[in-house]
């Protein structure tokens, strides 16, 4: 298993320079103009100079290694030769990949916004695999119970609903008619006692669940149908036969397996689920990298939609890794080495 694990890791390397080449020869060669929005009257020589301070008039592999440097090191390595010695002008800032849009690096601004998304993000999707799991097992063990049939129904809903309807829907009932949460989300608020922290639970409480939900329908459906599958097979015959006790039937031996392409559809959802939240931060109002993503597509900031398009790159590929450990962990028969 350890074996497997480092050949992985070492083939992921090169996998994660080919995506983000890719990613970037997308984007960059695309036909950008980030001196587009600027006013006419701007001559053609200001507007010439604000392009080589964004490092445009840079050969396009400079471009490239500066792009990738930032997600390592503060600041790119002496690693250009000639380049670094014969730049005009300060050569720090142009070794650093900035907004077009705000003229700040691109790293420092996913740094700010990362905290909203992952408590909001990562909160919802713990909460809704904590939801999803002991439904799905349940539902399948009580196979056409009121449970099973109130779980399904419930799932349907949450599945096909799309998130931006539920959560205008939770923010017209709970913010505008009932008044318990805020409608919008503080990115200032800082706890710092009791009263803090319950302000900021009452202000993820309503993003949270619109994501939680979207996502425990689909783990459940997952779930239920693993269980199903697996309660049918002769070991679990064998182990009632044996007189094991039923809890530990159905926990033990036929939960463990039923896992297994749970584990698959939990790991790969991270991005989705990321993705997922552009819209929810839209809806709440959340400063988030889905809002920031969004900022950029509309003011075609290529660094930037660079940057946040390989940070989910990125989630796939380390979530794929995870999944793969994952499987040898739950079933003693698969064996990597």
């Amino acid at each position: 298993m350890l074996n497997f694990t480092i050949r992985r890791l070492l083939f992921t390397i090169p996998t994660l320079l080919l995506i983000s080449l890719i990613i970037f020869l997308l984007l960059d060669l695309a036909p950008n103009d980030p001196t587009g929005n600027l006013p006419l009257t701007i001559p053609a020589e200001v507007r010439e100079q604000i392009r080589k301070a964004l490092g445009l008039g840079d050969p396009i592999y400079v471009r490239y290694y500066r792009w990738l440097v930032q997600f390592f090191v503060n600041e790119p390595l002496n690693l250009l030769g000639e380049w670094t010695h014969s730049c005009i002008g300060d050569c720090e800032n142009r070794l650093r990949v900035t907004s077009w849009a705000t003229r700040s690096p691109v790293v420092d601004l996913i740094a700010e916004r990362m905290p909203q998304t992952l408590w909001v993000v990562g909160l919802s999707y713990v909460v809704g695999i904590l939801i999803a799991v002991p439904i799905g097992v349940y539902s399948a063990y009580r196979q056409y119970s009121w449970f099973d049939q109130l779980g399904t129904f419930i799932s349907m809903i949450g599945f096909s609903v799309p998130t931006f309807f539920t959560g205008v829907l939770m923010i017209v009932i709970f913010s505008v008619q009932l008044r318990w949460f805020p409608s919008i989300y503080d990115t200032t608020l800082r706890v710092t006692d009791w009263s803090s922290l319950g302000a900021q639970i009452r202000q993820m409480a309503m993003p949270v669940f619109v994501l939680a939900l979207y996502n425990a329908a689909q783990i459940s459906r997952f779930m239920r149908a693993s269980m199903l599958d697996n309660l049918n097979q002769d070991y679990v015959r064998t182990a009632r036969a044996k007189g094991l006790n039923e809890r530990v039937v159905v926990l033990v031996h036929v939960l463990r397996n039923s896992l297994i392409p749970v584990v698959t559809v939990i790991a790969l959802g991270v991005p989705q689920v990321f993705g997922g939240a552009i819209i929810t931060e839209q809806v709440f109002k959340v400063n988030g990298l889905g809002q920031l993503l969004i900022i950029g597509i509309q003011g075609a900031d290529i660094p930037l939609v660079q940057t946040l398009t390989f940070i989910f790159a990125v989630l796939i590929v380390l979530f794929n890794l995870i999944a793969d450990i994952l499987y040898g962990i739950l079933d003693p028969r698969i064996r990597y080495d």
